[in-house]
């Protein structure tokens, strides 16, 4: 499932136009952000934890020439599902 089809999905559910439910997703995809940002943590209750985290500077090898290069250190966010969500898949 992509944004669109989410958007569709949402607009379903709630009975709604397709602008006000890609509003909504939007919204809820901004605060995320802005949670996981602000602080580091974002945990919705029966779906899952986004957290913030960083990966340190590490060697790794150029896949068009073999040579090295140096990646440097960067911050990422990683998702934990929750049980509930692992249960229902």
């Amino acid at each position: 499932m992509n944004k669109g089809e989410l958007i569709d999905q949402v607009s379903v559910e709630l009975k709604s136009s397709k602008a006000e439910a890609g509003r909504i997703v939007e919204a809820v995809l901004e605060c995320i952000t802005k949670g996981v940002k602000k602080e580091s943590k974002v945990a919705l209750a029966g779906f899952g934890t986004f957290t913030k985290r960083k990966r340190a500077a590490r060697m790794g090898i150029n896949p068009a020439t073999k040579e090295p290069i140096k990646i440097g250190a960067s911050t990422t966010c990683g998702f934990k599902p929750a049980q509930a969500l692992k249960e229902s898949l």
